[in-house]
C-alpha cells in the first residue's frame, strides 16, 4: 500500500485525479452490474431472451461504440466525454433501480454502456498525455485502481443487496453523480495536439487511423488476450457449476476476487520488475505466452477429483491475472506510440472495438465448441492455450519483420 502511495504520489494532480476516477467508476459498476441479471429474471420476472438482450446491448453500446467515442474525445477535447459519460451512467444506473418495461430497460442499458464508450478512450488518452514519459509507471498505478475497484464493487453492492436492489441503483448512481460535479469543478480542460485533427471530418479521421497498418495489426494479433481474459467470466464459470454443482457460484466469487487481488497486489513491483529485465517485444510476447499457458493445467486433469479440479481453477486465475498485469502497461503504451502523437484517442478506440469483437466472436466459439465437445473438455483447454500462444506468436512475428508496434518505444508526442 505505501509503494502504491507513493507511486500515485509522484505524479501531477490531474494524474492522480484520472486515476481516482477510474477506480471510482469501476467500483460503482461493479457493485450493481454483476446482480442485474438475477434482478431482471427475478424480481422483474422477464424471460432469459429479454435478460440476454438487455446485457447484449449494454454489452454492444460499449464495445461497439468506443471508436465513437474516442473520435468525440480528439474533436472536442478530453474532458467533456469524460462528464459525459459519467453523466450518462447516472442517469442509466438510476433508471435501472425504477423502470420495469422492456423498452425502458433497454434504453438504460444503452445508456449505461456507451457512457463507458464516451469516457475510457478519453481518460486513457488524457492519462497519457498527462503521464509523458512515465506512461508505463502510469498504466500500471491505474490498473490497480481499476482492479481495486473490480474487487470491492461487488462486496459493496452484496451489502446494499440485502436490502433492496433500488438501494444498490441509487448508490451506483450516487457514486456518479458525484464524479460528475468532480470532474466539473477539478479536471482541466484537456486537448490532444492540433496536428491530430483530422481537416476532412470524422471520416478522414477514422482513415487515417485505419491506414496506421502496424497499429491495426497489433490490435488484431493482441485481440486474442482480450478474449482469454474474458474466460474468467465465462469459461472458468461454467467448469466451477459443472465440478461443484450449487457451489459454484462462492467459487466464481472466489476467482474474481484472486484475479482482482493478483493485480493489486502485485501490478506495481511485477512492472517494475519487467521493465529492468526485459524489452517490450520480450514483456508482450512471454506475458500473452502466459496467458495462453494459464489453461494447460484445465487440460491436463479434465476429469480429476473436486479438490484437483478447484486448484486447477486457482492456477488458471492467478496466471491468467499475472500475464494480463505483465502486459496491460506495455500494451497500453504501445497504442501510444503507435498512434504518434496524433489521434490518440481514436486510435484508444479502435483498439477497444477490435477487442471488443474479438470476445464477441470468441466467446462465442468458446461457446459453441463448449456444448461439441462436452465429454471432451480438454479442446477447449487446448485452443483457448492455442489462441495465447498464437498471439504471442504474431507479435514475435511483427517484431522480426521491424514493425514499431513492439520495438522499445520512442518518446511519442502525447
Amino acid at each position: 500500500m505505501r509503494r502504491l502511495w507513493r507511486q500515485t504520489l509522484s505524479f501531477p494532480p490531474t494524474v492522480r485525479l484520472l486515476m481516482a476516477n477510474q477506480f471510482a467508476i469501476n467500483l460503482g459498476f461493479n457493485m450493481l452490474m454483476p446482480y442485474l441479471a438475477s434482478h431482471l429474471a427475478g424480481d422483474l420476472g422477464l424471460a432469459a431472451w429479454a435478460v440476454g438482450l438487455v446485457l447484449g446491448l449494454r454489452h454492444f453500446s460499449q464495445q461497439g461504440m468506443y471508436l465513437l467515442g474516442g473520435t468525440i474525445a480528439d474533436r472536442v477535447g478530453y474532458k467533456a466525454p469524460i462528464l459525459a459519460g459519467c453523466l450518462l451512467r447516472t442517469v442509466g444506473f438510476g433508471m435501472l433501480g425504477w423502470v420495469e418495461s422492456l423498452p425502458a430497460l433497454i434504453l438504460a442499458s444503452l445508456a449505461t454502456g456507451f457512457a463507458s464508450a464516451l469516457f475510457n478512450p478519453a481518460g486513457r488518452a488524457y492519462l497519457a498525455a498527462e503521464a509523458g514519459e512515465r506512461r508505463v509507471d502510469a498504466f500500471a498505478v491505474f490498473n490497480v485502481y481499476y482492479q481495486a475497484g473490480m474487487l470491492l464493487g461487488p462486496v459493496v453492492g452484496l451489502g446494499l443487496l440485502a436490502v433492496d436492489f433500488r438501494l444498490v441503483c441509487a448508490v451506483a448512481a450516487a457514486v456518479f453523480a458525484g464524479l460528475s460535479v468532480l470532474q466539473w469543478r477539478a479536471l482541466p480542460a484537456r486537448r490532444g495536439p492540433e496536428t491530430g485533427t483530422a481537416p476532412g471530418g470524422v471520416a478522414a479521421q477514422w482513415r487515417e487511423v485505419a491506414a496506421n497498418r502496424p497499429f491495426v495489426l497489433f490490435a488484431v494479433a493482441m485481440a486474442g488476450s482480450s478474449v482469454l481474459a474474458f474466460q474468467t467470466y465465462m469459461a472458468l464459470p461454467l467448469v466451477a457449476a459443472e465440478t461443484l454443482g450449487t457451489d459454484g457460484p462462492l467459487v466464481t466469487g472466489g476467482l474474481f476476487v484472486v484475479s482482482s487481488a493478483v493485480a493489486v497486489v502485485g501490478q506495481l513491483r511485477l512492472t517494475a520488475w519487467v521493465k529492468h529485465r526485459w524489452s517490450v517485444r520480450q514483456a508482450l510476447v512471454r506475458g500473452l505466452s502466459l496467458i495462453g499457458l494459464a489453461f494447460v493445467p484445465l487440460a491436463l486433469f479434465p476429469q480429476g477429483t473436486v479438490a484437483a479440479r478447484s486448484g486447477c481453477l486457482g492456477v488458471a486465475a492467478v496466471l491468467l491475472a499475472t500475464g494480463s498485469a505483465v502486459v496491460y502497461p506495455f500494451e497500453m503504451d504501445m497504442v501510444v506510440a503507435m498512434a504518434r502523437g496524433r489521434l490518440v484517442a481514436t486510435h484508444y478506440g479502435l483498439y477497444s472495438t477490435v477487442s471488443g469483437l474479438g470476445i464477441t466472436g470468441g466467446n462465442f466459439a468458446v461457446g459453441a465448441l463448449w456444448d461439441a465437445a462436452r465429454h471432451e473438455e480438454f479442446l477447449v483447454w487446448g485452443m483457448l492455450a492455442s489462441l495465447g500462444l498464437a498471439s504471442a506468436a504474431a507479435v514475435a512475428a511483427l517484431a522480426r519483420v521491424g514493425h514499431p508496434a513492439v520495438r522499445p518505444p520512442e518518446t511519442a508526442p502525447v
